[in-house]
This record gives structure tokens, C-alpha cells and sequence, in this order.
């Protein structure tokens, strides 16, 4: 008889494609049992857990902790701490805007060497294509790279050793090395020709205002992009994951190409399907980031999508500065990013299943099971036997109102600051351990390990499984 380190007791537990109340063995780091009526030994913890529900701990695969050389943007223990206290139990840390940035196997040690011992949860990072870095693709992915991420916009930032947008050749190029390595490329898709002549344009005219920012990055760039990336993929053979869509109509492009047996999948964030372009007029600076928040009938779009099975990801692209880059006169001279990882889940839970009556299977997918498996975190993203006990218990009770002071960021902003959501986060266990408990707030230390990636897997048009 299988003898549980812990039993989580009498929850509704969401699994890959049903809710059904039952109990959880946990032995070690790993789930061991689900079923009814699991028989506790005598050094057994019980969490009584009836009234609550239980889901996958979000996997994260798009955050930007700015370590090595830039944590007073936000570095692993500040930024892992929100996610912890968001129920984020695994993440996957952006190759930039840290310095120097991921692009090579030294720079990889010493991110690798300042996360450790610092995050509340587990972690991989990604790599980065950029001009001239090819041959470096491989011992990065030998070191575990989860993928490669590439700009066919310029990703702003100062100095020599910067991270550069990838031109057309560079794409081609790089696509042609990670089909090789079985890893997936992950685009920030908006022409660059297009966003810098608008944008030049616009501040030549004088038009510098919030809505003349949105105005220089419309969805065309967005669309122009995506399907000429989509075609050196089908050259190319690389599989790719377009970063933060905001467009319905780069969504449907997305999904013809995976439908024509294309490997590619999609990510959205909660900002484009909570936030719209009159919240960066109303908000201001907290809510820029590229591409730029959309219109009303754009985001429910958005919304459909995602009921429709469109949607493979849903990531927070944690994007944070310091407040002294949130203040110009210039709207196009902020700096682009919202920090918003801490509530990813609350926002999914509200406004997804609360407002919208989507499914708690289908939020699990695209929040946890999906980005693991399309990043090959093998042991995460699902509550199954034989998984990391990665897990949340939210509680359906009680109301929780984000306050300032309640952010765990390096800088306590954010565009959410004030929402209520009609849940709260109880608990949150990272490999059976618990990471965050609502009354007694964060574990007293970072029990976070760094996790390898494997191959890339592709997700199934239209429902969320692999083939």
C-alpha cells in the first residue's frame, strides 16, 4: 500500500477534460494517487479540501525577469514570488532584457548561476536567435534550452550587446538549425516596416498621445508577420509558437497552417482579453506594451477564439521596468511591457470562467498542460499520476481585491491594480511543497529548481491534445 507524505481531501479537481471530486496522494515531489477515500498513514499531512477546487499549477512559458544585469527590473526572488503567489508554479524565463542577454552558452552559466537557490518556483529558460548566433543554437539546446525566441520587430534597449531583431535571412537561417534540434522558435510577429514608418510618421506630425501609439501598430503588422513566418516554417520544417496574439485575424492564419499539418501553435495573454485601446488612454503608461492593446470587438474575438479551440497558450508576458521608464510626455519613448503575472490566474478565473462560463478543463490546457507539452516540461502542466504535485486550491468563498501593496513585483505596478475577483488563491504547492498559503503568504525560502526542456511537441488542431 502506497503510504502519502500528503493527502489533498475532498476536492474538485480539474483534470485535462473533466472536473470530478476526488482525493490526492502525494509522495514526494510526485502525485501517486487520485481517487476517493485515500487511507492516510500516521505521519500523513491532511488538507481538508472539500469546498475548494484543485488545478494544475500555471506554466508560464513567457516571463521577463531581467537577471543577470538588470534585477532592479525585477529579478528571480521578486518576480518568482508573484508567481508563486498567482498560483505559477513553473515559468520559463525570456533571453531578454537581461545583460548580457541568452544568445550563447556563456551568457546561459550566468543566468543560470544568478537564478539559483533565488526562485519560489520551479524554472527553464529559453535561448534567442539573433543575427550571427546560428552555431550557438545547439549547445544551448544541449544545455536545455525550452526554445528560441526571435523579434521581427526591434525589441528597443541601448548598448553593444543587446538583443537584436532577427532579419529576414536570420529567420531562414535560424528555422533551418531548430528543425534540427527538435526545438520550437517563438516569434514576437509585427513588421517592422511597417510599425517604424507608421511610428516615425506619427511623431514627425506631432502625434504622441497613448492612442497614436496603438494607432502605429495596427493588425496588419501583426497579420504580415505571421504569415510570413509561417511560410519559411513550412520551408523550413521548424516548428514555431507565435508570442502574445492579439488578433483574431493572426489566429485564423495561425490555424489554417496547423490544419495543413504545419507544427505551430498560439499564445494570447490576459491583458489583450481584459484590457482594450481605451484602457491605454485611460491607464496610460502601465498599459503599453507591442503589439498594443486592441479594440472592444477585437478582444471578443480574442474570446471566441479561445472557446474555439484557437488558442494554445495563454502566457502573462511579465514585462517590467522601473516607474522612472514609465514617465514621458512622448507616449513612444515608455518603455512597452505590463507586469501582470501575478494575476494571470485570478483574471483567467474571473473573467474566463466566472463572466464566461468556460470550462476549467479547457483554462487547465491552455494555462498549464499546453505550454509544458509544447516545451517538452515533461513532468508538469497536469494533474495525473506520476506528475510534479504542482497544484492550487482555489476557493470560490471568498473575494480578493488586488491592492498595491499586495504586488509582490520589484515595482508595485500594474494595470489590474484595484479589480476584484470573485475567488482567491489558498494554497499553492510546487513539488508537494507548499509555496503559498493566503494567511501565512509565501514559503520562508526559494525551493525553485531549474528543469531542462526536451523536444518540442506539436497540439492537435482544435483540441488541445498532441497527436
Amino acid at each position: 500500500m502506497t503510504t502519502f507524505d500528503t493527502i489533498i481531501r475532498g476536492a474538485r479537481v480539474v483534470l485535462k477534460d473533466r472536473v470530478e471530486q476526488l482525493d490526492i496522494g502525494i509522495t514526494g515531489e510526485k502525485i501517486t494517487e487520485i481517487s476517493t477515500g485515500l487511507t492516510a498513514g500516521e505521519a500523513t499531512r491532511i488538507i481538508e479540501a472539500e469546498g475548494l477546487t484543485v488545478m494544475p499549477g500555471v506554466v508560464d512559458i513567457h516571463v521577463h525577469f531581467n537577471e543577470p544585469g538588470l534585477a532592479s527590473w525585477e529579478g528571480f526572488r521578486s518576480g518568482s514570488a508573484s508567481l508563486a503567489a498567482g498560483g505559477i508554479t513553473t515559468y520559463v524565463d525570456m533571453p531578454l532584457n537581461g545583460v548580457p542577454p541568452t544568445t550563447r552558452p556563456d551568457a546561459w552559466e550566468i543566468k543560470k548561476k544568478a537564478a539559483a537557490d533565488q526562485s519560489y518556483v520551479d524554472y527553464a529558460f529559453w535561448g534567442g536567435l539573433v543575427p550571427g548566433n546560428r552555431k550557438e543554437l545547439a549547445p544551448l539546446s544541449r544545455l536545455g534550452a525550452a526554445g528560441f525566441k526571435a523579434f521581427m520587430s526591434e525589441p528597443g534597449g541601448e548598448g553593444e550587446d543587446i538583443f537584436a531583431r532577427a532579419d529576414d535571412h536570420t529567420l531562414l537561417d535560424g528555422m533551418n538549425e531548430i528543425a534540427k534540434l527538435n526545438r520550437v522558435l517563438a516569434l514576437h510577429a509585427e513588421d517592422e516596416s511597417m510599425v517604424a514608418e507608421l511610428g516615425t510618421k506619427s511623431i514627425a506630425e506631432g502625434k504622441t498621445e497613448p492612442m497614436d501609439y496603438v494607432q502605429s501598430r495596427p493588425v496588419e503588422a501583426e497579420v504580415v508577420a505571421v504569415a510570413r513566418a509561417l511560410k519559411y516554417g513550412e520551408q523550413t520544417g521548424c516548428a514555431l509558437h507565435f508570442v502574445h496574439i492579439s488578433t483574431r485575424e493572426a489566429l485564423d492564419l495561425i490555424a489554417a497552417a496547423k490544419r495543413r499539418g504545419q507544427d505551430v501553435t498560439s499564445e494570447t495573454c490576459p491583458h489583450y482579453l481584459t484590457l482594450t485601446d481605451q484602457d491605454v488612454v485611460r491607464l496610460g503608461a502601465v498599459a503599453k506594451c507591442a503589439p498594443p492593446l486592441r479594440s472592444s470587438s477585437e478582444q471578443e474575438q480574442l474570446w471566441d477564439a479561445l472557446t474555439s479551440g484557437l488558442i494554445d497558450v495563454i502566457a502573462s508576458d511579465h514585462s517590467p521596468c522601473p516607474p522612472s521608464m514609465k514617465q514621458s510626455d512622448n507616449f513612444f519613448e515608455i518603455w512597452g511591457g505590463i507586469s501582470g503575472a501575478q494575476s494571470t490566474l485570478l483574471i483567467m478565473l474571473e473573467d474566463g470562467h466566472l463572466q464566461r462560463n468556460i470550462d476549467l478543463p479547457l483554462l487547465g490546457r491552455v494555462l498549464s498542460l499546453q505550454p509544458a507539452r509544447r516545451l517538452g516540461l515533461e513532468s508538469k502542466g497536469e494533474i495525473a499520476v506520476g506528475k510534479d504535485a504542482d497544484l492550487v486550491l482555489i476557493d470560490w468563498e471568498k473575494s480578493t481585491t488586488l491592492n498595491t501593496e499586495d504586488l509582490l513585483y520589484t515595482h508595485q505596478q500594474s494595470p489590474y491594480v484595484g479589480r476584484t475577483f470573485n475567488c482567491r488563491i489558498a494554497d499553492v504547492f510546487c513539488r508537494g511543497q507548499r509555496v503559498y498559503n493566503s494567511e501565512s503568504g509565501l514559503s520562508p525560502e526559494p525551493i525553485g529548481q531549474h528543469i531542462a526542456a526536451h523536444s518540442s511537441s506539436p497540439i492537435e488542431a482544435g483540441t488541445g491534445e498532441t497527436p
